[in-house]
Protein backbone atom coordinates (compact mmCIF):
# COMPACT_ATOMS: atom_id res chain seq x y z
CA UNK A 1 0.00 0.00 0.00
CA UNK A 2 1.35 3.80 -0.77
CA UNK A 3 1.14 6.83 0.56
CA UNK A 4 -2.36 8.47 1.24
CA UNK A 5 -3.64 10.28 -1.92
CA UNK A 6 -4.32 14.31 -0.42
CA UNK A 7 -7.74 13.78 -1.38
CA UNK A 8 -8.11 11.49 1.39
CA UNK A 9 -10.99 12.64 3.62
CA UNK A 10 -11.86 10.08 7.28
CA UNK A 11 -15.14 9.93 7.94
CA UNK A 12 -16.10 11.40 4.05
CA UNK A 13 -14.35 8.64 1.98
CA UNK A 14 -15.12 4.83 3.40
CA UNK A 15 -12.62 2.87 5.36
CA UNK A 16 -11.43 0.15 2.85
CA UNK A 17 -10.02 3.79 0.94
CA UNK A 18 -7.10 3.54 3.09
CA UNK A 19 -6.49 -0.09 1.53
CA UNK A 20 -6.24 0.97 -1.94
CA UNK A 21 -2.82 1.25 -3.42
CA UNK A 22 -1.71 4.69 -4.74
CA UNK A 23 0.97 6.53 -7.18
CA UNK A 24 1.97 9.25 -8.25
CA UNK A 25 0.75 10.74 -12.03
CA UNK A 26 4.33 11.30 -13.32
CA UNK A 27 5.23 14.57 -12.18
CA UNK A 28 2.21 15.51 -11.24
CA UNK A 29 1.11 15.99 -7.79
CA UNK A 30 -2.22 14.17 -8.23
CA UNK A 31 -2.06 10.50 -6.39
CA UNK A 32 -4.20 8.46 -7.80
CA UNK A 33 -4.94 4.55 -7.57
CA UNK A 34 -4.84 2.02 -9.93
CA UNK A 35 -8.24 2.31 -11.47
CA UNK A 36 -9.82 5.78 -12.14
CA UNK A 37 -13.68 6.75 -12.73
CA UNK A 38 -13.55 6.98 -16.98
CA UNK A 39 -17.25 9.14 -17.20
CA UNK A 40 -18.13 8.83 -20.91
CA UNK A 41 -21.12 5.98 -19.94
CA UNK A 42 -22.40 9.68 -18.19
CA UNK A 43 -23.02 11.04 -21.11
CA UNK A 44 -25.35 7.85 -22.37
CA UNK A 45 -22.54 6.98 -25.36
CA UNK A 46 -23.03 3.33 -24.70
CA UNK A 47 -26.73 2.73 -23.67
CA UNK A 48 -29.51 5.07 -22.24
CA UNK A 49 -28.55 6.19 -18.72
CA UNK A 50 -30.76 7.14 -15.89
CA UNK A 51 -28.99 10.65 -14.38
CA UNK A 52 -29.80 10.10 -10.99
CA UNK A 53 -27.93 6.50 -10.91
CA UNK A 54 -25.43 8.65 -12.62
CA UNK A 55 -25.06 11.08 -10.12
CA UNK A 56 -25.00 7.68 -7.07
CA UNK A 57 -22.60 6.15 -9.46
CA UNK A 58 -20.08 9.44 -9.39
CA UNK A 59 -20.25 9.79 -5.98
CA UNK A 60 -19.86 6.16 -4.88
CA UNK A 61 -16.94 6.38 -6.93
CA UNK A 62 -15.11 8.98 -5.02
CA UNK A 63 -16.55 7.65 -1.67
CA UNK A 64 -14.52 4.39 -2.50
CA UNK A 65 -11.12 6.32 -3.44
CA UNK A 66 -11.34 6.62 -6.99
CA UNK A 67 -10.34 10.06 -6.97
CA UNK A 68 -9.74 10.61 -10.82
CA UNK A 69 -12.70 11.31 -12.75
CA UNK A 70 -12.29 11.77 -17.05
CA UNK A 71 -14.82 13.19 -18.79
CA UNK A 72 -14.96 15.78 -22.13
CA UNK A 73 -17.01 17.90 -24.15
CA UNK A 74 -17.56 14.80 -27.14
CA UNK A 75 -19.69 12.31 -24.16
CA UNK A 76 -22.99 12.61 -25.01
CA UNK A 77 -22.81 16.53 -26.58
CA UNK A 78 -21.61 18.16 -23.39
CA UNK A 79 -24.07 15.43 -21.12
CA UNK A 80 -21.28 13.53 -18.99
CA UNK A 81 -20.15 17.41 -18.13
CA UNK A 82 -23.91 17.72 -17.02
CA UNK A 83 -24.25 14.97 -14.69
CA UNK A 84 -21.27 15.78 -13.26
CA UNK A 85 -22.57 19.34 -12.31
CA UNK A 86 -25.33 17.96 -10.31
CA UNK A 87 -22.71 16.09 -8.09
CA UNK A 88 -19.35 17.98 -7.87
CA UNK A 89 -19.77 21.48 -6.79
CA UNK A 90 -21.94 19.36 -3.36
CA UNK A 91 -18.89 17.76 -2.92
CA UNK A 92 -15.82 18.85 -0.67
CA UNK A 93 -13.10 20.82 -4.39
CA UNK A 94 -10.36 18.60 -2.83
CA UNK A 95 -11.79 14.98 -2.71
CA UNK A 96 -11.53 14.56 -5.85
CA UNK A 97 -9.59 15.36 -9.49
CA UNK A 98 -11.31 15.57 -12.62
CA UNK A 99 -9.66 15.91 -15.99
CA UNK A 100 -11.91 17.09 -19.28
CA UNK A 101 -10.50 17.92 -22.81
CA UNK A 102 -10.55 20.16 -26.02
CA UNK A 103 -10.69 19.67 -29.30
CA UNK A 104 -13.32 17.07 -30.36
CA UNK A 105 -17.23 18.44 -30.15
CA UNK A 106 -20.29 17.32 -32.40
CA UNK A 107 -21.42 14.21 -34.82
CA UNK A 108 -21.19 16.20 -37.42
CA UNK A 109 -18.36 15.65 -39.03
CA UNK A 110 -18.25 19.03 -40.35
CA UNK A 111 -18.06 19.73 -36.45
CA UNK A 112 -16.62 17.58 -35.04
CA UNK A 113 -12.95 18.45 -34.41
CA UNK A 114 -11.47 22.15 -33.84
CA UNK A 115 -7.94 22.49 -32.16
CA UNK A 116 -7.54 26.27 -33.10
CA UNK A 117 -7.04 28.38 -30.49
CA UNK A 118 -10.13 30.20 -30.21
CA UNK A 119 -12.13 27.10 -30.03
CA UNK A 120 -10.05 25.90 -27.28
CA UNK A 121 -10.09 28.78 -24.73
CA UNK A 122 -13.93 29.03 -25.59
CA UNK A 123 -14.78 25.27 -24.84
CA UNK A 124 -12.49 25.19 -21.24
CA UNK A 125 -15.09 27.81 -20.50
CA UNK A 126 -17.90 25.75 -21.39
CA UNK A 127 -16.66 22.53 -19.62
CA UNK A 128 -16.19 24.78 -16.05
CA UNK A 129 -19.78 26.27 -17.06
CA UNK A 130 -21.54 22.80 -17.04
CA UNK A 131 -19.22 20.95 -13.77
CA UNK A 132 -19.69 24.10 -11.97
CA UNK A 133 -16.11 23.93 -11.22
CA UNK A 134 -13.73 27.00 -11.00
CA UNK A 135 -11.00 24.91 -12.69
CA UNK A 136 -9.89 21.16 -13.49
CA UNK A 137 -7.18 19.63 -12.48
CA UNK A 138 -5.97 18.15 -15.95
CA UNK A 139 -7.17 19.50 -19.14
CA UNK A 140 -6.18 17.59 -22.24
CA UNK A 141 -6.03 17.74 -26.14
CA UNK A 142 -8.35 14.60 -27.54
CA UNK A 143 -7.94 12.54 -30.39
CA UNK A 144 -4.87 14.71 -31.65
CA UNK A 145 -4.41 12.19 -34.58
CA UNK A 146 -7.91 13.81 -36.04
CA UNK A 147 -6.51 17.03 -36.50
CA UNK A 148 -5.17 18.08 -40.05
CA UNK A 149 -1.51 17.77 -38.74
CA UNK A 150 0.04 17.47 -35.38
CA UNK A 151 1.88 21.10 -35.78
CA UNK A 152 -1.56 22.29 -35.43
CA UNK A 153 -1.44 20.75 -32.02
CA UNK A 154 1.99 21.77 -31.46
CA UNK A 155 2.01 25.10 -32.35
CA UNK A 156 -1.82 26.11 -31.52
CA UNK A 157 -3.75 23.80 -29.35
CA UNK A 158 -1.20 23.24 -26.74
CA UNK A 159 0.35 26.90 -26.67
CA UNK A 160 -3.79 27.82 -25.88
CA UNK A 161 -3.73 25.30 -23.28
CA UNK A 162 -0.79 26.63 -21.76
CA UNK A 163 -2.63 30.23 -21.43
CA UNK A 164 -5.43 28.29 -20.03
CA UNK A 165 -3.29 26.64 -17.09
CA UNK A 166 -1.72 30.07 -16.71
CA UNK A 167 -4.83 31.84 -15.77
CA UNK A 168 -5.80 29.13 -13.41
CA UNK A 169 -8.39 27.20 -14.66
CA UNK A 170 -6.29 24.03 -15.34
CA UNK A 171 -3.34 22.90 -13.27
CA UNK A 172 -1.98 20.37 -15.84
CA UNK A 173 -1.87 19.80 -19.10
CA UNK A 174 -2.14 16.26 -21.19
CA UNK A 175 -2.78 14.63 -24.73
CA UNK A 176 -4.34 12.01 -25.82
CA UNK A 177 -4.91 9.37 -28.63
CA UNK A 178 -5.11 5.94 -30.35
CA UNK A 179 -1.88 5.80 -32.34
CA UNK A 180 0.98 5.64 -29.46
CA UNK A 181 3.75 7.12 -31.58
CA UNK A 182 2.00 10.51 -31.80
CA UNK A 183 2.85 10.90 -28.17
CA UNK A 184 6.69 10.73 -28.59
CA UNK A 185 6.33 13.24 -31.32
CA UNK A 186 4.21 15.59 -29.69
CA UNK A 187 6.39 15.17 -26.46
CA UNK A 188 9.72 16.05 -28.20
CA UNK A 189 8.58 18.97 -30.77
CA UNK A 190 5.99 20.85 -27.86
CA UNK A 191 7.74 24.28 -26.31
CA UNK A 192 4.48 23.20 -23.63
CA UNK A 193 4.82 20.83 -21.43
CA UNK A 194 3.26 18.45 -21.49
CA UNK A 195 2.18 16.21 -17.77
CA UNK A 196 0.46 13.51 -19.17
CA UNK A 197 -0.87 11.24 -21.79
CA UNK A 198 -3.90 9.00 -22.08
CA UNK A 199 -4.69 5.92 -24.67
CA UNK A 200 -7.19 3.33 -24.67
CA UNK A 201 -7.42 -0.21 -25.73
CA UNK A 202 -3.29 -0.43 -26.01
CA UNK A 203 -3.18 -1.37 -22.19
CA UNK A 204 -5.36 -4.54 -22.63
CA UNK A 205 -5.16 -8.46 -22.86
CA UNK A 206 -5.35 -8.13 -26.82
CA UNK A 207 -3.07 -5.44 -27.38
CA UNK A 208 -0.33 -4.42 -24.26
CA UNK A 209 1.88 -2.55 -27.21
CA UNK A 210 1.75 0.44 -24.75
CA UNK A 211 4.06 -1.22 -22.45
CA UNK A 212 6.74 -0.24 -25.88
CA UNK A 213 5.99 3.05 -25.17
CA UNK A 214 6.73 3.49 -21.53
CA UNK A 215 10.15 3.47 -21.18
CA UNK A 216 10.26 6.86 -23.79
CA UNK A 217 6.88 8.47 -21.24
CA UNK A 218 8.87 7.50 -17.60
CA UNK A 219 11.78 9.26 -18.60
CA UNK A 220 9.84 11.94 -19.51
CA UNK A 221 8.52 12.33 -16.05
CA UNK A 222 4.89 11.74 -18.11
CA UNK A 223 1.55 10.19 -16.48
CA UNK A 224 0.35 7.48 -17.84
CA UNK A 225 -3.68 7.00 -18.11
CA UNK A 226 -4.25 3.66 -19.46
CA UNK A 227 -8.23 3.69 -20.87
CA UNK A 228 -10.60 0.88 -21.79
CA UNK A 229 -9.05 -2.60 -20.51
CA UNK A 230 -12.14 -4.30 -22.34
CA UNK A 231 -10.91 -3.19 -25.71
CA UNK A 232 -14.48 -1.06 -26.42
CA UNK A 233 -16.37 -4.15 -25.81
CA UNK A 234 -14.41 -6.65 -27.60
CA UNK A 235 -13.34 -8.07 -24.02
CA UNK A 236 -16.90 -8.51 -22.55
CA UNK A 237 -20.06 -11.61 -22.96
CA UNK A 238 -22.04 -8.92 -24.97
CA UNK A 239 -19.16 -8.24 -27.37
CA UNK A 240 -18.54 -5.24 -29.43
CA UNK A 241 -20.74 -2.62 -31.47
CA UNK A 242 -21.48 -2.94 -34.77
CA UNK A 243 -19.52 0.33 -35.00
CA UNK A 244 -16.27 -1.17 -33.32
CA UNK A 245 -13.38 -0.47 -36.26
CA UNK A 246 -11.30 -3.63 -35.00
CA UNK A 247 -10.93 -5.74 -38.41
CA UNK A 248 -12.62 -9.65 -38.70
CA UNK A 249 -9.61 -11.55 -37.24
CA UNK A 250 -9.24 -9.23 -33.82
CA UNK A 251 -12.90 -9.55 -33.95
CA UNK A 252 -12.76 -13.18 -34.29
CA UNK A 253 -10.01 -14.01 -31.72
CA UNK A 254 -11.57 -12.06 -29.17
CA UNK A 255 -14.75 -13.71 -29.41
CA UNK A 256 -13.30 -17.21 -29.27
CA UNK A 257 -11.52 -15.71 -26.15
CA UNK A 258 -14.68 -15.15 -24.93
CA UNK A 259 -16.30 -18.48 -25.28
CA UNK A 260 -13.12 -20.31 -23.79
CA UNK A 261 -13.88 -18.13 -20.84
CA UNK A 262 -17.98 -18.97 -20.76
CA UNK A 263 -17.15 -22.36 -21.58
CA UNK A 264 -15.02 -22.04 -18.04
CA UNK A 265 -17.33 -20.17 -16.00
CA UNK A 266 -15.08 -17.25 -16.26
CA UNK A 267 -16.50 -13.91 -16.86
CA UNK A 268 -13.90 -12.52 -19.29
CA UNK A 269 -14.66 -8.41 -18.20
CA UNK A 270 -12.58 -9.30 -14.82
CA UNK A 271 -9.87 -10.96 -16.02
CA UNK A 272 -9.46 -8.52 -18.28
CA UNK A 273 -9.69 -5.56 -15.95
CA UNK A 274 -7.23 -7.50 -13.85
CA UNK A 275 -5.00 -7.73 -16.17
CA UNK A 276 -5.05 -4.05 -16.98
CA UNK A 277 -4.52 -3.50 -13.64
CA UNK A 278 -1.43 -5.41 -12.97
CA UNK A 279 0.24 -3.99 -15.77
CA UNK A 280 4.12 -2.46 -14.51
CA UNK A 281 4.25 1.76 -14.99
CA UNK A 282 0.95 2.58 -15.73
CA UNK A 283 -0.56 4.47 -12.92
CA UNK A 284 -3.55 4.21 -12.95
CA UNK A 285 -6.35 2.72 -15.83
CA UNK A 286 -10.08 4.23 -16.54
CA UNK A 287 -13.41 2.11 -16.70
CA UNK A 288 -16.77 3.96 -17.51
CA UNK A 289 -20.03 2.74 -16.24
CA UNK A 290 -23.09 4.29 -15.13
CA UNK A 291 -24.23 1.39 -13.29
CA UNK A 292 -23.66 0.69 -9.41
CA UNK A 293 -23.62 -2.98 -10.00
CA UNK A 294 -20.85 -2.56 -12.46
CA UNK A 295 -19.07 -0.27 -10.38
CA UNK A 296 -19.42 -2.42 -7.42
CA UNK A 297 -17.76 -5.62 -9.47
CA UNK A 298 -14.88 -3.62 -10.62
CA UNK A 299 -13.83 -2.42 -6.92
CA UNK A 300 -13.95 -5.91 -6.33
CA UNK A 301 -11.61 -6.89 -8.44
CA UNK A 302 -9.46 -4.30 -7.57
CA UNK A 303 -9.21 -4.61 -4.02
CA UNK A 304 -9.57 -8.41 -4.10
CA UNK A 305 -7.81 -9.65 -7.36
CA UNK A 306 -9.12 -12.30 -9.05
CA UNK A 307 -9.59 -15.95 -8.19
CA UNK A 308 -6.98 -18.65 -8.66
CA UNK A 309 -9.73 -20.21 -11.30
CA UNK A 310 -10.17 -16.94 -12.89
CA UNK A 311 -6.21 -16.27 -13.20
CA UNK A 312 -5.58 -19.90 -14.48
CA UNK A 313 -8.11 -19.13 -17.66
CA UNK A 314 -6.21 -15.76 -18.05
CA UNK A 315 -3.19 -17.17 -18.87
CA UNK A 316 -4.77 -19.76 -20.62
CA UNK A 317 -6.24 -17.25 -23.21
CA UNK A 318 -3.64 -14.91 -23.52
CA UNK A 319 -0.96 -18.16 -24.83
CA UNK A 320 -3.66 -19.51 -27.02
CA UNK A 321 -5.10 -16.24 -28.28
CA UNK A 322 -4.05 -13.00 -27.39
CA UNK A 323 -0.31 -13.51 -27.64
CA UNK A 324 -0.31 -15.14 -31.01
CA UNK A 325 -2.70 -11.90 -31.73
CA UNK A 326 0.84 -10.14 -31.44
CA UNK A 327 -0.69 -6.70 -30.52
CA UNK A 328 -2.92 -6.39 -33.89
CA UNK A 329 -4.78 -3.06 -33.76
CA UNK A 330 -6.93 -0.98 -35.79
CA UNK A 331 -4.69 2.37 -36.07
CA UNK A 332 -5.73 4.54 -38.96
CA UNK A 333 -8.98 3.01 -39.67
CA UNK A 334 -11.16 5.65 -37.78
CA UNK A 335 -9.09 8.83 -39.07
CA UNK A 336 -9.18 7.63 -42.72
CA UNK A 337 -13.28 6.74 -42.48
CA UNK A 338 -13.39 10.45 -40.63
CA UNK A 339 -11.34 11.90 -43.52
CA UNK A 340 -13.51 10.32 -46.39
CA UNK A 341 -17.14 11.84 -44.58
CA UNK A 342 -15.43 14.88 -44.98
CA UNK A 343 -14.68 15.05 -48.42
CA UNK A 344 -17.89 14.19 -49.38
CA UNK A 345 -18.86 16.70 -47.70
CA UNK A 346 -16.82 18.96 -49.12
CA UNK A 347 -17.11 17.60 -52.54
CA UNK A 348 -21.03 17.87 -52.01
CA UNK A 349 -20.72 21.73 -51.36
CA UNK A 350 -18.31 22.76 -53.92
Amino acid sequence: MGPLPPTYVKGFQNEDTSKLTYQQLGGTDLIVPKLAFGCSALGSVFRATDDGESVKVTENAIKEGLNLLDTAPWYGHGKSEQVLGKILPQLPRNTFYINTKVGRYERDCEKMFDFSAERVIKSVDESLNRLGLEYVDIIQVHDMEFAPSLDIIINETLPALQKVKESGKARYIGITGYPLENFRTVIERSAVKVDTVLTYCRGSMNDNSLQEFLPFLKSNGIGVINASPLSMGLLTNRGPADWHPANNKIKSVCKQAVSYCQNHDVDISRIATDFSLQQPDIQTTLFSSASMKNMASNLQVLREGITKKERQVQEEIMEQYFKPLNNANWEGVEVAKYREALSKVCAKDS
